[in-house]
């Protein structure tokens, strides 16, 4: 039965080190599969800190725009709040 065990698994560092690395490849709570979702999910996170950053860019640039020229702003509160000057309509048409 031991004779078709090859020689350098009879050795016991070998058969330790074989053992150690089984164990630490798919035993242990970091292994491979945790570390390939681990690094799946930071891509994921990446990629939605790249757009949370786009966005706050845009949103500064609204916001400074809306601060800086009375026309954007005027514009923004017709659009949005349906504010109107006097001696105006405002008509307000939807679709279903």
């Amino acid at each position: 039965m031991f004779d078709k065990i090859p020689n350098w698994l009879k050795n016991r560092y070998a058969f330790s080190i074989l053992l150690f690395v089984l164990w630490i490849s798919f035993g242990d709570q970091n292994d491979f599969m945790t570390q390939y979702s681990y690094h799946s999910e930071l891509k994921t996170l990446m990629g939605e800190k790249e757009y949370y950053q786009q966005a706050i860019k845009k949103t500064s640039r609204e916001l400074n725009d809306l601060t800086k020229n009375p026309a954007t702003l005027e514009k923004f509160a017709r659009e949005n709040y349906f504010m109107k000057r006097e001696n105006e309509e405002v008509f307000v048409f939807t679709t279903e």
